[in-house]
């Protein structure tokens, strides 16, 4: 059951995919939505080395950056509100100051589900590695999350990738209790197993979805999901990808495996991320 809808108004193109997608699913589901926008002062003031004598020049780049951003923030909080209006949902604006990923965990504390970009989260211009961002959105604790594309999809296909791990079970088991949205067509598909391991291990997955009202078609597929997932999406045609992570020892692994770093660098489609 989903009632509280959290939404990162970010100050990026896939803002607006964001926001359809959050009223989408608060009509479908009479829930909440609340907005949050966040203005980390510590890094829009961060202007580099100041040279002697350049303290007026870095003062007025300083506030030449809080005004523009608070622009921004104002710009988007009153299209978030207008689409809210328009839908006629129950909606909240939180504006914060301070770390994004820490508020967010905060607000998480209290939603069913957060959506954010596919990349780029709380940009307002300034964050250059946008991947990197939702991994550590991620790793402070936030999930599940829908991370929307940059062109808005009605959600009817739904790829699931499962190799039986706690991480991609989670994934599954979080989507499938939510029924986001009916009628689903849903595929379940696991890579680079022998079909001993994968004919069992996908008739378990398909029988705990049927019990959730899911008629899903299963496949095995040769090769690694890294190179084969998100292939196989687009020719199966998928709306969305659900999918879980997995730790690795790496910094830019810590929280997702090979296979969803590879999907949030270069999906297309929305991905359902849970843990």
């Amino acid at each position: 059951m989903v009632k509280r809808i959290l939404v990162a108004l970010s100050g990026t193109p896939y803002t607006p995919v964001a926001v359809q997608c959050a009223v989408d699913l608060a009509q479908r589901h009479e829930a909440a939505v609340t907005g949050v926008t966040v203005m980390d002062l510590a890094h829009l003031t961060d202007v580099g080395p100041i040279p002697i004598g350049g303290g007026a020049a870095a003062h007025s780049l300083e506030e030449h950056r809080l005004t523009i951003t608070r622009q921004r923030v104002e710009a988007e909080i009153t299209n978030f509100e207008h689409a809210c209006a328009n839908a006629g949902i129950d909606y909240g604006v939180d504006r914060e100051d301070g770390d994004p990923f820490e508020l967010l965990t905060q607000l998480w504390r209290y939603h069913d589900v957060t959506i954010i970009g596919l990349r780029g989260l709380f940009e307002y211009g300034l964050v250059h590695q946008p991947d990197d961002v939702i991994i550590r959105v991620i790793h402070h604790g936030v999930r599940p999350i829908i991370a929307v594309a940059r062109e808005h999809r009605t959600i009817r296909r739904v790829l699931m990738a499962y190799n039986g791990s706690h991480e991609s079970a989670m994934a599954m088991k979080r989507f499938a209790q939510a029924h986001l949205w009916p009628d689903l067509t849903v595929k379940v598909a696991c890579f680079g197993f022998e079909d001993a391991k994968a004919v069992p291990l996908l008739a378990d997955a398909a029988r705990y979805l049927r019990a959730h009202g899911y008629d899903p078609e299963c496949e095995s597929l040769p090769g690694y999901p890294k190179e084969g997932l998100l292939k196989h999406s687009k020719q199966w045609h998928a709306d969305m990808v659900v999918m879980g992570s997995t730790s690795r020892s790496r910094i830019m692994k810590l929280v997702l495996g090979d296979t969803a770093l590879e999907a949030l660098i270069h999906a297309e489609v929305p991905l359902f991320l849970s843990q």
